[in-house]
């Protein structure tokens, strides 16, 4: 698994012109899924997420998790995340995982982000044509890969 994070002042996603979710103060994360992810990779992550100390203190250290600060989070599936580059100039989405294999484990995800937070996460809608909107805060942008645990 392969998550975008940004730490937003305000994020929100649109369907075909309708808001499906909005949050203030929080992540918005990005998640793309291969076929061999499992629910190990999944607890890792989420904890690893809600955990990062990338929101400031009271001295504007980034001191401060999501928990801490008590903000909100929107995830997104985004199987573009595993796109192969290397060769010509069309990206290969060989690497991401089938809506069969993606989307038990997306909606895994966001049971486990919810069950660490201790509330409701929002998110958009796996597979759909998604407009997301963000105010980036910082701008604090994270790369973590669950198969690259340093």
């Amino acid at each position: 698994m392969k998550v975008v994070i940004q730490r937003v002042l305000e994020s929100s996603v649109t369907i075909e012109a309708k808001k499906v979710a909005s949050i203030g103060k929080g992540l918005l994360v990005f998640l793309g899924i291969v076929n061999d992810d499992t629910q190990d990779d999944i607890d890792w992550l989420c904890n690893k997420i809600v955990n990062l100390r990338i929101f400031g203190d009271e001295n504007g250290v980034m001191n401060k998790s999501l928990q801490d600060v008590g903000g909100e989070l929107i995830l997104v599936s985004q199987f573009t995340l595993h796109a192969a580059t290397k060769k010509g100039n069309r990206p290969s989405y060989i690497k991401a995982a089938k809506p069969e294999v993606a989307i038990p484990l997306y909606k895994a995800c966001i049971k486990a982000l919810e069950d660490v937070l201790g509330k409701t996460i929002k998110t958009g809608e796996f597979g759909a044509n998604m407009q997301v909107e963000l105010i980036n805060d910082g701008p604090v942008t994270i790369i973590i890969d669950s198969k690259q645990k340093e």
